[in-house]
């Protein structure tokens, strides 16, 4: 995918009659590009630095009140990601990666004035082959959308409508829906991979009373924990792997070894010996994290993307997609005096230190968390079968991600109308797992079902090979962004409900939304 692995995902550029479906097999001949770059920087080691001896950094609160409006800049700004390293270079909300968690109410209309004060040039390798980034497009470039947020087309950060430095952009969130862990992050057209991977996203969390009357744990014993991954070199600053192509240098995904946890790289987090609720977030450009505690220590998953669950899941590990969300709640009663780390895989992502002593704990997690009615397939009066495609060059390199065949500027085809529910089957036919997020709504799985990849490239025809599979308990309250899995037809079942307009439903790996795995559809009257 990089120089660091292999110099693969090098392109033909201007070859179009070269691609092929990945899935299938390469026809005719073409003239693969062969790196003009060979050096790359020397890259931190970070299992040479010491683990938890930084404090797990806490995003500043701003609370969204009537009548107000939050102003918020995105400015460069540098960071210590690591005790033993010097501050790193950054693009941020505020000060800090992540940006200000920002809280607001359910039914309350909240103003964000997001203010670009970045430089006029960006520091992360551009690629201007890409749909959106070409030459004549302003270097750098902002629109913030808050995801999973139900709102109007003019305030949802379409790809297009950025700002640039020294200007800024007043939006509304009417927050017309129930209570649920969102984030807010850029999505310039084009560039949304780098400038994510520079810093800018953040949380946004929405509260509704029902939420509240149930006794969760709160205050200082609810935290959030964004993650994500980063390539560091040896003096601590960001790097984005590249092709090797000088002037073509985007790779198809992006993967770094540096784990950070709210910014920071292992840290630690003092708790004390009770319940604790964390708010947990995949901000990563293209990795996936299976997060699990020490000796597989169970703990509770209450909610996901959109909200809280039926009733609490017990989860020993947990498989979390990029733009994928999860509220879980970790019991440290039996721990107290001791330590217990959060890993991904094999890999400790912090540690918990748990305070000596007992505690007079009196939140609860209530067997029934809030009524998530299963949507019948009944209630749909549109289905739509989706493709999700692949191209590679000659060597079987991807070059272009597509959702149904379609190409960005291709003209809209989905078009579902206001009030009403469709059925999207997203039929996979790559070798990759990909999450699938739509604006402006929320849906439901309906079911997995694995069916024959080949036939459906030579015919379009859906010959299924095994039987359906319902979602897990945790994958069955309201989602915004779900994992589509390679050789299966992924079902969702979406009522589009609140606004009419133009949005964007797109592969959340930033690397393939970038290039082209995102499509326009518009509600209408």
């Amino acid at each position: 995918m990089s120089l660091l692995a292999g110099a693969s995902a090098l392109r033909a550029i201007g070859a179009p009659m070269a691609m092929s479906m990945a899935a299938g097999k390469s026809k005719g001949l073409c003239q693969h590009v062969i790196a003009d770059q060979t050096s790359m920087p020397r890259l931190l080691d970070p299992s040479r630095l010491a683990p938890f001896v930084d404090p797990l950094p806490v995003p500043e609160v701003l609370r969204a009140k009537a009548g107000e409006t939050l102003r918020i800049t995105m400015r460069e700004s540098a960071q210590r990601l690591h005790r033993d390293l010097p501050p790193t270079r950054l693009w941020t909300y505020g000060n800090t990666m992540p940006g200000p968690t920002i809280e607001a109410r359910s039914g309350e209309i909240a103003h964000v004035e997001w203010i670009n004060r970045l430089p006029q040039h960006h520091f992360l390798p551009i690629d201007h082959h890409i749909c959106g980034a070409e030459a004549d497009q302003p270097e750098v470039r902002g629109v913030v959308h808050v995801h999973g947020a139900r709102v109007p087309a003019a305030d949802d950060g379409y790809p297009t409508n950025w700002t640039v430095p020294a200007q800024s952009r007043r939006q509304t969130y009417p927050n017309k829906q129930d209570a649920a862990p969102l984030w807010y992050h850029d999505h310039t057209m084009g560039i949304e991979r780098l400038n994510l991977y520079a810093g800018l996203f953040g949380m946004y969390l929405l509260r509704d009373e029902h939420e509240l009357s149930l006794g969760l744990p709160d205050g200082e014993h609810e935290l959030p924990l964004v993650l994500c991954d980063r390539l560091l070199t040896e003096d601590g600053q960001l790097y984005y792997p590249v092709s090797g192509i000088s002037d073509a240098p985007w790779v198809p995904e992006v993967f770094g070894n540096a784990m950070l946890v709210n910014g920071a790289l292992l840290p630690r987090l003092d708790v004390q010996a009770r319940r604790y609720r964390f708010r947990v977030l995949n901000a990563a450009n293209g990795r996936f994290f299976r997060l699990s505690l020490r000796g597989k220590r169970p703990f509770l998953q209450i909610g996901s993307d959109q909200g809280l669950l039926a009733a609490p899941v017990t989860q020993t590990s947990l498989f979390l997609a990029p733009g994928e969300r999860a509220d879980l709640v970790i019991d440290f009663a039996e721990l107290a005096g001791g330590e217990i780390e959060l890993f991904n895989d094999a890999l400790p992502l912090m540690q918990f230190h748990v305070a000596a002593g007992k505690v007079n704990d009196t939140s609860r997690v209530p067997s029934v968390l809030r009524d998530v009615p299963r949507m019948p397939e009944s209630k749909a009066t549109h289905t739509r079968v989706l493709s999700i495609d692949e191209y590679t060059d000659c060597v079987q390199q991807p070059m272009l991600m597509l959702l149904d065949g379609k190409h960005w500027h291709d003209p809209v085809s989905e078009k579902p109308r206001l009030g009403s529910t469709e059925i999207w089957s997203l039929v996979n036919l790559t070798s990759d797992t990909h999450p699938i997020h739509l604006h402006l709504v929320r849906f439901q799985i309906l079911d997995r079902r694995p069916f024959d990849v080949d036939q459906y490239l030579a015919s379009k025809t859906l010959r299924y090979t095994g039987p359906a599979q319902p979602p897990p308990p945790h994958e069955a309250g309201w989602k915004d962004t779900a994992q589509v899995y390679p050789g299966m037809v992924t079902r969702y079942i979406i009522t589009f409900e609140g606004y009419t307009g133009r949005y964007v439903w797109h592969c959340h790996l930033l690397e393939h939304a970038s290039n082209e795995m995102m499509r326009p559809f518009e509600v209408v009257a």
